[in-house]
């Protein structure tokens, strides 16, 4: 049992949960909580610590190696209020745009993200990709951690089953999504055309900006058409996650009524 505020092991869990560039450096972050180690392949898991106290699930523990860490050092190591006692260190999975254009459908659905800042808002933006089924999500190199620990806990797991990509060069990435078929349209202020009036039933692409400014005007201009989301009273913008969960279930709700898979 681990009993040391000092031990080697506890102050690594730290820096992971704490610093990009720790996670980075050794191509590892941390989940916390049952439900997510429940989740993450066992193949990926690196370390798992429990505290002493742990009285959740066993059957997958029963088959890792795992230290048990005291109540105390435990409460440490997390960034939450409640731990559930259970975390893991576990290895980053790696894909290239070129895997997310294997088309699994005949009709993709990406989601493109420029400067998304909100750990949360990019958190809950990969769970919506994967209930509409949105086959891979293309975030611009500013794009907040996805490793950060409030964006894979806002996952609740669909950080190990949608997959994505970081581009140094966001605007070759979506011109590679182009040349593939990939029709993108953008949610933008200009937008003069109602999002329940285009076909998303062919190879779609959604782009979503920062949440306080917007897509770029480069990156704007990319698109091959700007859609609006249509809203009463004054508002002119949506938060940036219910704006892709908008786009994505009505391209979801299009392909179920087409039966397009």
């Amino acid at each position: 049992m681990i009993t040391s505020f000092d031990n080697k092991r506890i102050k690594n869990v730290i820096s992971l949960l704490e610093k990009v560039k720790a996670r980075r450096e050794q191509d590892a972050f941390v989940i916390e909580g049952i439900k997510l180690f429940e989740e993450v392949p066992k193949d990926r898991i690196l370390e798992v610590f429990v505290a002493e106290s742990y009285k959740g699930p066993k059957a997958k523990l029963d088959k890792l190696p795992s230290e048990v860490v005291k109540d105390d050092v435990f409460k440490k190591m997390t960034d939450v209020l409640a731990p559930q006692g259970i975390l893991c260190v576990v290895r980053k999975e790696h894909y290239e745009l070129k895997d997310l254009l294997k088309k699994k459908t005949d009709a993709p659905c990406f989601l493109v993200l420029e400067t998304i800042q909100d750990p949360g808002n990019l958190g809950t933006i990969m769970r919506t990709a994967e209930g509409a089924g949105v086959e891979g999500v293309i975030m611009s190199s500013d794009t907040v951690d996805i490793y950060n620990p409030k964006t894979v806990r806002s996952t609740m797991g669909s950080i190990f089953r949608v997959p994505f990509v970081y581009c140094d060069d966001l605007i070759s990435s979506v011109k590679e999504l182009k040349a593939s078929g990939v029709e993108c349209y953008a949610a933008h202020l200009k937008g003069q055309k109602s999002c329940y009036d285009c076909d998303y039933g062919k190879p779609t692409a959604f782009f979503i900006g920062n949440e306080g400014n917007g897509l770029s005007d480069k990156m704007a201009a990319m698109a091959d058409t700007y859609i609006k989301i249509p809203m009463e009273g004054k508002l002119e913008s949506l938060n940036a996650g219910i704006s892709a969960a908008i786009l994505t279930y009505e391209a979801k709700r299009q392909r179920d009524r087409k039966i397009v898979r």
